[in-house]
């Protein structure tokens, strides 16, 4: 089996949150391929609720700086990284003051979804790729995992889609259940359509739902992973309808072996077909 080089966008990670099906599968499956030999490299938000004292997060300079365009306007990029001690694995995280600063996740103390969720989503996955390139590194695999990713498998095919860095990398989205009503900006489409892409390359997101932008993400990915038991009936059928390789839900525990093989079933189709 050959030895990967495997990009992980994560929405969440345990010990920096709250265990949950997100935030423990991002912790334990980076481990698992990293003892397998395969490199490895994280990426989640620097989210507000974080503690940087207990977690030790501080900020790396070289990466740091540089400025993204977000909806017609300039966010400073922040870079942090925290290790997890007994592991020797470090993390990376995406801090901006505006989008990351508020002491919560994707709601509000209410439960409101925020509304500029989309351009914190859009940020994160742009400030990702952005620093990979500075890192001078070259995915293999990149597995997108959850809703806060899903801008990245677009960006990789259609904005980054001529950096070196990214030519021969294979995408890989998760998709988890996301319990409640959750509402994107009407305007979306509008805003990625900045980002020097044409209107038929997000034309799904004329209705910018949840599905929509799950339906996104699998249209510029190679394979998808059910990342939840209980999947929406309608991101269920968006999977069906994608004819995407798909690895179905694997269960809660000794679900690692099981991605390993297929990352190496992506990654040697991908290669055949060269």
């Amino acid at each position: 089996m050959e030895n990967l080089k495997i990009l992980y966008l994560a929405q969440e990670i345990t010990p920096f949150l709250e265990e949950g099906p997100i935030a423990t599968r991002t912790r334990m499956l980076p481990q698992y391929m990293h003892e397998q030999g395969h490199e490895i490299r994280v990426f989640m938000p620097r989210y507000g609720c974080i503690n940087e004292r207990r977690h030790q997060l501080h900020e790396v300079i070289r990466l740091s700086g540089m400025n993204l365009v977000i909806n017609d306007s300039d966010h400073p990029l922040i870079i942090k990284v925290a290790s997890i001690p007994q592991i020797r694995m470090q993390v990376y995280f995406i801090d901006n003051e505006e989008f990351f600063k508020r002491k919560a996740v994707v709601s509000d103390k209410d439960g409101n979804f925020f509304e500029d969720n989309d351009e914190r989503a859009l940020f994160f996955c742009k400030g990702a790729l952005e620093t990979v390139k500075k890192l001078g590194w070259k995915p293999d695999i990149i597995h997108c995992h959850g809703w806060m990713t899903a801008l990245a498998p677009m960006l990789v095919r259609k904005v980054f889609n001529e950096d070196p860095h990214f030519e021969n990398s294979k995408i890989v989205y998760s998709p988890y259940s996301t319990p409640g009503p959750k509402k994107f900006d009407a305007k979306l489409k509008d805003k990625l359509i900045y980002e020097e892409l044409e209107p038929k390359d997000v034309s799904v997101l004329s209705t910018p739902s949840m599905e929509n932008l799950h339906r996104l993400a699998m249209q510029y990915s190679d394979a998808v992973v059910k990342g939840s038991p209980d999947l929406d009936k309608s991101v269920l059928k968006a999977i069906e309808e994608s004819g995407l390789d798909t690895l179905e839900y694997c269960g809660a525990e000794n679900y690692e072996p099981k991605y390993a093989e297929f990352y190496q079933q992506v990654f040697e189709s991908a290669t055949s077909l060269a």
